[in-house]
């Protein structure tokens, strides 16, 4: 049994994980800037502590997840919206560092997310870990997150740094908000569709998070997106057929950004992202093409 330490343990990514962890008899501790919600939720292996306790509970830690970050699509991004999204990876980021650096018994890895985003939207460029960063405002964001995680170095902890696509699952996430048209019979691809859409299962995102932080040599920075990445047009044309449902009902950008504003240039970027690390040290994919993945969610 391992303790492990968790900020974003009660975000869509973080609640899966944490359930993955204790599934496999680990002990969890998830920060919250309110854990009175949840102490109703909590068993042997889950408890539920504030931000105050952060340094208290990594001292003597096996691992740390730093997941945490204000969510993308939930509102349209304004000036002050998008200074919260860099701030709440940033501050929290920063916070778990200093605390692994502080404390005495020091964890074995640290586990800091990052995102597809790193990479702007690259038409039908594959993209592998060695690529640069774009320059949009979701680039640059997962830039200065890297950036801070990496401030770990000095302590000698080892450092991974997953950056992820677009996690399905039923819960929530993105899959959730494309479902909806789909049932209603006016469901099809966002933008011109061609744009390739970076999506990965939430049970393989779980396996790979536990691959990283358990492999010894393993280290720095992997993509996590399943090795088939497929237009939206196909994504699109997958998810109507496992809902038995039409889906040559588009979005159009336009549409779009009256809908979520600037936000549509995330939501309609074309990032063919390659988990190029991953199979190279020899981690499997449970779900490598899209259809099989949606029929196991749906």
């Amino acid at each position: 049994m391992k303790k492990i330490c968790i900020t974003g343990g009660t975000g869509f990514v973080g609640t899966a994980v944490t359930r993955f962890l204790n599934e496999k008899g680990h002990r969890v501790v998830t920060f919250s800037r309110h854990p009175e919600k949840y102490e109703r939720k909590e068993t042997k292996l889950l408890k539920f502590r504030p931000y105050q306790s952060l340094e208290a509970e990594i001292d003597g830690s096996d691992m740390v997840f730093n997941l945490a970050g204000e969510n993308l699509f939930d509102q349209r991004w304004t000036d002050k919206l998008k200074s919260r999204i860099l701030r709440s990876r940033i501050k929290t980021t920063r916070a778990v560092v200093e605390a692994i650096a502080k404390a005495s018994r020091k964890p074995e890895v640290l586990l800091s997310a990052s995102a597809v985003g790193y990479y702007g939207s690259r038409g039908a460029e594959k993209l592998d870990e060695k690529q640069p960063a774009g320059d949009d405002f979701l680039a640059r964001v997962c830039m200065q997150w890297e950036e801070e995680a990496l401030e770990i170095e000095s302590t000698g902890v080892r450092l991974v740094i997953p950056r992820l696509g677009i996690v399905l699952d039923k819960t929530g996430g993105a899959l959730e908000k494309m479902i909806t048209p789909f049932s209603l019979f006016v469901g099809g691809p966002l933008g011109n569709g061609k744009q390739y859409f970076p999506w990965v299962h939430m049970q393989d995102v779980c396996e790979a998070f536990w691959f990283a932080a358990t492999k010894p040599d393993f280290e720095g920075i992997f993509n996590v997106s399943a090795p088939n990445p497929v237009s939206m047009k196909e994504f699109a044309k997958n998810l109507g057929k496992v809902m038995n449902r039409p889906s040559f009902f588009p979005v159009p950008e336009f549409a779009l950004r009256l809908l979520v504003g600037e936000a549509t240039s995330a939501l309609i970027a074309s990032q063919r992202v390659i988990p190029e690390k991953l199979q190279n040290e020899g981690f499997s994919f449970t779900y490598e093409k899209p259809y099989d993945a949606l029929k196991a969610i749906l």
